[in-house]
């Protein structure tokens, strides 16, 4: 009697092992690390997760994945939102006959193995996208912060599935946080000596580097006195009409970026501005000048330090602390001026 038992339980597993397919009733890969397809064979943007014999897929035009947080300290989450229509924005499940790898997703000959022993297509439903941005710690230092990525946790509400056996909806079914990194870091080091404009615009005061600027446009002129600090700085609040603080970062090979970019009412189409960046008004930061002298009249040189004072500079809902001090640069003058 054992010995039959024994050869029926061998039957069984036999049986159960014999193809690899996989059976599934629920999709769950919250826990998942997602991935992105970083070739030129889809058009559109390709995110996928996979585990042991299964994938999802969830493709979107390219541009729908948007580095920006869709909530800040004051405003309330606003996911960005897309609607599955089985063409421009699609889910797909798959379950396969063996382990499948990111070759599998994104290759542009797949192998031919595993195969693909189950597909669902989402004919319907909501992708829902919440964006967070990561911030390094403050630098034990300076204080300052720096943008290193994007979080986006994206939930699908109402998923419908289309499946060999029948539609099937989830009301909520999490595919988890896709991670991306900025296109470009900013590039803030600039030179030691600033410059301020000797046309109309002589309020404008500038540094620059090779692919960014750092502006204090309608500067309080009060700050720029030629007379020496004697170690008391003048301050002035940054507002939106004076001291107003601007960064800009301008796109690589669309032109040189030189002195003749600033003081100018109307800036040049070139080169172009990739990023545009703005002081936060409603953190109270201030602009400190120290003024130095030396020589003797009428040959007296005044050399001011331009410091930025508990800046943060912000992009629509992005942000980031330039630094509790960040020299600008230093303005040199002669007293006949």
């Amino acid at each position: 009697m054992k010995k039959y038992a024994s050869l029926l339980l061998f039957a069984i597993m036999l049986n159960g092992c014999d193809d690899g397919n996989l059976t599934v009733d629920t999709i769950d890969f919250e826990d998942v690390a997602a991935a992105s397809c970083t070739n030129t064979v889809y058009p559109n943007t390709l995110i996928y997760k996979i585990q042991k014999q299964e994938s999802i897929l969830l493709q979107l035009p390219q541009g729908s994945i948007i580095d920006e947080p869709t909530m800040t300290e004051t405003l309330p989450d606003k996911p960005t939102v897309y609607y599955i229509d089985n063409t421009s924005y699609r889910v797909v499940y798959r379950a396969y006959d063996g382990a499948v790898a990111s070759d599998n997703i994104c290759g542009a000959i797949p192998p031919r193995t595993p195969n693909v022993t189950e597909e669902w297509q989402a004919n319907g439903g909501e992708i829902s996208i919440t964006t967070t941005q990561s911030l390094t710690a403050p630098d034990e230092t300076t204080g300052a912060t720096r943008i290193t990525g994007y979080n986006h946790n994206i939930i699908f509400n109402n998923i419908t599935f289309m499946k060999p056996a029948g539609d099937q909806t989830e009301k909520q079914l999490v595919f988890g946080i896709y991670k991306t990194t900025p296109a470009a870091a900013l590039n803030l080091v600039f030179p030691e000596t600033a410059s301020q404009c000797t046309t109309a615009k002589l309020k404008q005061v500038y540094n620059f580097n090779g692919s960014a600027s750092l502006i204090i446009d309608n500067i309080d002129p009060a700050l720029l006195v030629n007379v020496p600090t004697l170690g008391k700085p003048r301050t002035s609040v940054i507002t939106e009409t004076t001291n107003k603080v601007t960064y800009r970062s301008f796109t690589k090979g669309t032109g040189t970026l030189t002195s003749d970019y600033f003081c100018k009412d109307i800036p040049p189409l070139t080169p172009t501005v990739e990023q545009t960046w703005n002081a936060d008004l409603t953190k109270n930061s201030t602009i400190e000048v120290s003024t130095t002298s030396a020589g003797t009249a009428p040959n007296v040189v005044y050399t001011h330090t331009i410091v930025l004072k508990a800046v943060t500079l912000t992009k629509g809902n992005s942000h980031f602390y330039l630094a509790n001090n960040f020299t600008l640069g230093t303005i040199t003058v002669k007293a006949a001026q």
